[in-house]
């Protein structure tokens, strides 16, 4: 081990620190003038010290095998084949197919599938035993393990209505599932659903351990690991800390059940901070989120490119995604050692307050029911909803800032002429069984008004 460099200098504790900055502060509050309290009640600190670090967590993040995600949207097989082959030969590592109904040739589309380069990931919009029994065919066949992300739970979250299907309800189905696939990791969480909707980091860890907590407790077997979606925001060193607080409070959960399968986690930048004006932005938005994911662990990351809000699926948009992580693993040699975090007071002291307080929260949602329970009753919602509008609040009021949206805006930069898809909420009146939460940009307001006003 090298020597020590610092045996010359006399050792300086954090009580001598603080009391140099209270001198160097003249009077004024220590507490009022340095401490900043985050949305999750969190106090950080102008600075940490060894002295006062307690490094207590446990589960292991391995940075050296993150993967790098390629999205396609299956519309038509041949070209879908022809793109999946193209991204792997030019970075990716693996593919997620969006399917949007149960009429898609699966077999032909993975067919010549080059397993042995690239992992495949299955989004279907619907659920059906048949269906995926014949991807766990093609896994068996190929020797593989096929990831899908079928979620009910999230279905009825995010639409307000269960899957539809044959059996008496979707945890039957996926009891059938259990005992007939072995090749495919299908139960899912869709967790990117609370940060896009607004919920705050302590919500979004909680919620989504409760959500899990629903499938370990109605499954009696779960044969692959359960996969979390999960998106990233632009806190950086929080998101950092929620990926290490999120995994770590899984494995604490899943060692209660005899669950030794574990949590994959699949990250994707978050949209609640996207936006259509000077939208090169998004460029350094996504970056700084898929630097997030990797250091705090994710195993898969899917970037978003920088038009996804109004343009139409692209190739340009595509390489420069995909071509951000290629450069975070090659250039930036993210991926050269496992645990990056490990040592970062600031890092170790957030993981440790936000699996605290998260652990605290679905303690309190199970002793009231359950997850569904309160699903169901709209208490999630309503939390979410009102984290949601504190947030709103600070944008509205700048102390949030989105460069080029309410800070600095290009008055020049026109858009209404460049939206080949619908950037904003979409509503569909229908009868649900809850009330469905809701993914909201923070820029959705103003960008509408500057619309409206474009000449």
């Amino acid at each position: 081990m090298a020597d020590d460099l610092f045996k010359d200098f006399n050792v300086v504790s954090s009580k001598q620190w603080k009391q140099q900055i209270q001198f160097e502060l003249k009077g004024a509050d220590y507490n009022e003038t340095l401490l900043w309290h985050s949305p999750e009640d969190i106090k950080v600190k102008p600075f940490y010290h060894n002295d006062e670090s307690q490094n207590t967590y446990g589960a292991q993040t391995k940075a050296t095998q993150f993967s790098i995600c390629q999205d396609i949207f299956v519309y038509d097989i041949e070209k879908s084949i022809a793109k999946a082959n193209d991204c792997i030969n030019r970075g990716a590592e693996s593919i997620r197919f969006t399917l949007q109904d149960g009429t898609t040739d699966i077999a032909r589309l993975l067919e010549n599938f080059p397993f042995e380069k690239a992992s495949v990931y299955i989004q279907p919009s619907f659920l059906s035993i048949d269906f995926l029994k014949k991807i766990d065919a093609i896994a068996k066949a190929k020797n593989a393990l096929i990831y899908v992300f079928a979620d009910p739970i999230g279905q009825l979250a995010q639409d307000g209505n269960w899957f539809q299907t044959p059996e008496k309800d979707n945890f039957e189905t996926f009891n059938v599932l259990t005992k007939e696939t072995s090749n495919l990791a299908f139960v899912s969480i869709k967790a990117g659903l609370y940060q896009n909707a607004g919920a705050n980091m302590v919500q979004q860890i909680a919620y989504t351990l409760a959500h899990a907590n629903e499938y370990l407790n109605r499954l009696p077997k779960i044969n692959q690991a359960i996969l979390l979606e999960v998106a990233i925001g632009t806190n950086y060193f929080f998101e950092i800390a929620k990926l290490r607080a999120l995994r770590l409070l899984f494995d604490l959960i899943a060692k209660e059940y005899h669950f030794t399968h574990g949590c994959h986690i699949f990250a994707t930048p978050t949209k609640r901070n996207k936006t259509i004006y000077d939208y090169n932005v998004n460029m350094l938005r996504t970056t700084t989120e898929c630097m997030a994911a990797i250091l705090g662990g994710a195993d898969t990351i899917a970037n978003q490119p920088y038009d996804a809000l109004y343009h139409k699926n692209n190739e340009f948009g595509d390489r420069i995604s995909r071509n951000q992580l290629l450069v975070l693993k090659n250039e930036s040699y993210l991926d050269k050692v496992d645990n990056p975090a490990d040592g970062s007071y600031y890092i170790e002291s957030l993981t440790q307050q936000l699996a605290e307080k998260a652990l605290t929260l679905f303690k309190d949602i199970e002793a009231k029911d359950g997850f569904l329970k309160q699903l169901g009753n709209g208490t999630i919602k309503r939390k979410i909803d009102e984290s949601a509008a504190k947030e709103q609040e600070l944008f509205d009021s700048g102390k949030e800032v989105l460069l080029g949206t309410n800070k600095y805006p290009n008055k020049n930069d026109k858009m209404k002429h460049d939206l080949e898809l619908y950037p904003f909420v979409k509503t569909k009146p229908r009868k649900t069984l809850i009330s469905p939460i809701i993914e909201r940009r923070l820029a959705e307001k103003i960008e509408q008004e500057r619309l409206d006003t474009e000449s």
